[in-house]
């Protein structure tokens, strides 16, 4: 297996993220590597019978796939999906404010897994894989959702919250696993897996 140090990642790879995310082009940023944005519009349905992790990463694939034809040797692609998984069944990014509403009453006072699904992907090599993290609500107020809702932006996000915003501050309890993964990129995993890609 090749094994890569920090400086081999940026010289060696063209890293090409493909998302619209401003959280991920942020957290990528901070892991000090050189990246191009490229997105294509890809459809974010699933087959029916997927649970949990399945999903985002079936997701991450279908992304990446959408870029196999036009790779060029030195190109390599990051794609992610994230869910917000609870009561086995998936919440992902609310439509309108009363669906928001409906998301965060349902994760008040409980745990709920966020599962983020990875693929990298180049001209020869394609690796998938995913991160749990374990997410622990206090109980919250009609008041705080509201609040939260009118002054911030939940459309984006899975399960409509984002853990770096209010929201995050004054409603998580406990985590149990990557903090960077709920962001939606679980970026230790990432890097074990660009060092050894």
């Amino acid at each position: 297996m090749v094994k890569r140090n920090f400086t081999d990642i940026n010289n060696h790879f063209n890293l090409i993220l493909a998302s619209n995310s401003p959280r991920r082009q942020f957290l990528l940023k901070d892991l000090g590597l050189n990246f191009t944005l490229k997105t294509k519009p890809t459809e974010e349905d699933f087959p029916p019978d997927f649970k949990a992790e399945k999903i985002p990463l079936y997701l991450a694939e279908k992304k990446a796939t959408a870029f196999v034809n036009e790779l060029k040797p030195n190109d390599l692609i990051i794609t992610a999906d994230t869910i917000v998984w609870i009561n086995n069944m998936v919440l992902n990014k609310p439509a309108d404010a009363d669906e928001a509403k409906k998301m965060l009453m349902l994760l008040s006072g409980k745990m709920h897994q966020v599962f983020t699904g990875v693929c990298l992907l180049s001209a020869n090599k394609k690796e998938i894989f995913y991160a749990e993290t374990k997410v622990h609500f206090k109980l919250l107020t009609d008041e705080e959702i509201n609040y939260y809702i009118a002054n911030f932006k939940p459309y984006d996000k899975a399960g409509a919250y984002g853990a770096q915003e209010w929201i995050g501050y004054i409603a998580v309890e406990k985590i149990e696993g990557s903090y960077f993964n709920v962001m939606g990129l679980p970026l230790r995993e990432l890097y074990t897996a660009l060092c050894s890609f």
